[in-house]
């Protein structure tokens, strides 16, 4: 029994006087001042302002490819990133900036509409971003006039 805490008390005192290297040494100024900027603009955040956040194409034949730009405006306090930008179907294609977009500066979302459907149609983009919600949402809308013999409404005549 003596002998196994005389081995013990003897592996302990190796185990701590062998890790003398001091830890502040290895820390580098560099990264000490990397993770303080980090750490100060951790709570900021860009933030996307639309001009506007709905267009309406109004009425358009069925088929008729139409296109809108949607303008914002980074109001945030961070260099705002689009990852990514879907719509709700695809016949509604958005195109972005993919450069940062500098606080205060503006950058621009082109969302092409092939004009498929019926009647009323409304379709929603959903942009992925480096903002605080992390999704924003625009949206286009229009009445779509069905070709002949495509059903829809009916076609009056005299």
């Amino acid at each position: 029994m003596k002998k196994s805490v005389l081995i013990m008390a003897l592996a302990s005192v190796v185990a701590f006087t062998a890790c003398k290297e001091n830890a502040s040494d290895k820390v580098s100024e560099e990264n000490v001042a990397a993770a303080a900027d980090r750490d100060a603009n951790a709570g900021k955040f860009p933030k996307m302002t639309f001009d506007e956040t709905e267009f309406d194409f109004g009425t358009i034949d069925q088929g008729t490819n139409v296109e809108h730009v949607f303008k914002f405006t980074n109001t945030g306090e961070a260099p705002l990133v689009i990852v990514d930008a879907k719509s709700s179907c695809g016949c509604t294609v958005p195109e972005f900036t993919k450069e940062p977009v500098a606080p205060g500066a503006q950058g621009e979302m082109l969302v092409k509409f092939n004009g498929s459907g019926k009647n009323q149609v409304s379709k929603t983009v959903t942009i992925t971003a480096n903002t605080e919600k992390g999704k924003e949402t625009i949206k286009i809308k229009a009445f779509v006039n069905p070709k002949e013999g495509t059903g829809g409404a009916p076609v009056q005549t005299k």
